[in-house]
């Protein structure tokens, strides 16, 4: 979306002609003529930037002490100074205060439209490092080339550009967020901010102050931004939203319709233009019958259903996972690279993994650190956890001390073959189609063997 910019000098003649050469840029505009209107346009809804000027005949406050009052409620906004009699002293003392630039009056437009490009680009940047430094590399794609990853990628690409809430659900660290946060990269809004409350770790308390942020003194003190207001312009993720209380649920409903809302202590409605997203790992249709959840926030939010598969619904991207998780953590911590055994691979398909990829990539990094012996050697199903190991195919835990050699030979090798496609089926989730692939025989031959062996499956997906 376009990036708005508030225009503040008590020349119309001036506010019109820097409106006419932004607009004609794409930019969005508004315009003020004093301080007070300058502050009350700026707290009513926040701008990408503003251009200030120095010198307000009679205003209250002059450039500076709006630039103050700016720099004390979100600093993060940029803003350029202007001015007609500006003095090498008038630049620094912006500066000091917190301004980007300085353009003295008369101005060239291709000099302004520079300053203004790069000032929306430091502020995007800072944005971006801000995020990362709370968040330590949050993932930025679905990585896997499964069918059910597919077509959860595909869903993203086709709803992304269309504007249009829409409600993720997963089980826990299936990579909700991650579906979210590709949503608003590929979205028009992806130049804008990307906040994410999640609804699960807050005080029922503190919702409402969390989301609408806090009116505070006159002067500003005391005034607290919420996650609506920090993402104008951009998206809002409401992560674990079930667990948001109900009475909170009433003024969402209302702050979603009208796209706006009042701090609390309030009574100016605050305009934003945010695009909302929401995910939850439970079933609001049973919480909308229980009453715990409101039916017209589901339907306001629920505009595009999309459901991120559990590890366990797409075992052939566990391999590639596990790989990807070892290179970055091997990568974060400065220590050689360990590889994944096949005994373990067909471990890891093999466990139904409860806290998803999260939980993968949590082991990972464990294995990486802890894991004794020479820092090149593979990672084998035997160091995994019980947790894990537990759930591995027979084959994988086979006794060697096993009399093997009193068998014929026919016989040790029909319990070889019975004990390794037992494995390898429960490796692939019982899907025919991908086993006879892994094990390189045609599906009708596989079939036949199963059933030589008496091997059964319970065709999970073998479509």
């Amino acid at each position: 979306m376009a990036h708005e910019i508030l225009i503040v000098d008590d020349e119309p003649d001036i506010r019109l002609l820097i409106e006419g050469i932004l607009r004609d840029e794409g930019y969005e505009t508004r315009l003020a003529g004093d301080s007070d209107s300058a502050i009350s346009a700026f707290r009513a809804r926040r701008p990408s930037l503003v251009i200030l000027d120095v010198w307000l005949q009679g205003s209250r406050l002059d450039g500076l002490g709006i630039l103050n009052a700016i720099q004390g409620e979100e600093p993060a906004v940029p803003t350029i100074m202007i001015s007609g009699h500006g003095t090498i002293e008038t630049a620094v003392a912006a500066l000091q205060h917190g301004a980007y630039d300085f353009i003295e009056k008369p101005f060239q437009s291709d000099r302004l439209l520079l300053v203004v490009r790069r000032a929306l680009e430091a502020s995007r940047l800072a944005r971006e490092n801000a995020e990362l430094r709370l968040r330590a590399g949050p993932e930025a794609t679905l990585f896997g080339d499964s069918p059910a990853i597919a077509a959860v990628r595909n869903q993203v690409e086709r709803v992304a550009p269309s504007g249009s809430r829409v409600l993720i659900s997963g089980a826990a660290g299936a990579g909700k967020e991650v579906a979210a946060r590709m949503i608003h990269a590929r979205s028009r809004r992806a130049e804008g901010p990307f906040v994410a409350l999640n609804c699960a770790t807050l005080a029922p308390g503190r919702f409402e102050e969390e989301l609408f942020g806090i009116e505070g003194g006159v002067d500003g003190s005391g005034r607290r931004t919420g996650v609506l207001e920090r993402a104008h312009g951009g998206t809002l993720l409401l992560d674990e939203v079930a667990d948001m209380p109900i009475e909170t649920q009433g003024k969402i409903v209302r702050a979603l319709q009208d796209q706006s809302f009042e701090r609390l202590g309030g009574a100016t409605r605050v305009k934003v233009d945010v695009r909302v997203l929401a995910a939850t790992n439970r079933d609001l249709q049973e919480a909308i019958a229980a009453g715990r959840f409101r039916e017209d926030l589901y339907y306001r939010l629920a505009v595009v259903p999309l459901r991120v598969p559990s590890l366990r619904e797409r075992r052939e991207d566990i391999p590639g996972l596990a790989r990807m998780f070892l290179h970055r953590a091997a990568e974060n911590a400065g220590l050689p690279l360990r590889d994944l055994s096949g005994d373990a691979i067909a471990a890891l398909q093999s466990y139904d993994w409860p806290g998803n990829s999260r939980e993968l990539r949590n082991l990972m990094e464990r294995l990486l650190i802890m894991m004794p012996g020479n820092g090149t050697d593979p990672i084998r199903a035997e160091m995994l956890p019980p947790s894990v190991g537990q759930g591995a195919p027979t084959l994988l835990k086979f006794d060697p001390a096993a009399d093997v050699m009193g068998l014929p030979l026919r016989e040790a090798r029909d319990l070889f073959e019975t004990q390794y496609l037992q494995a390898q089926l429960l490796r692939f989730g019982g899907n025919i189609s991908r086993t006879a692939g892994f094990v390189g025989m045609e599906r009708s031959a596989l079939h036949r063997k199963l059933k030589q062996l008496g091997v059964t499956s319970d065709e999970r997906g073998a479509g």
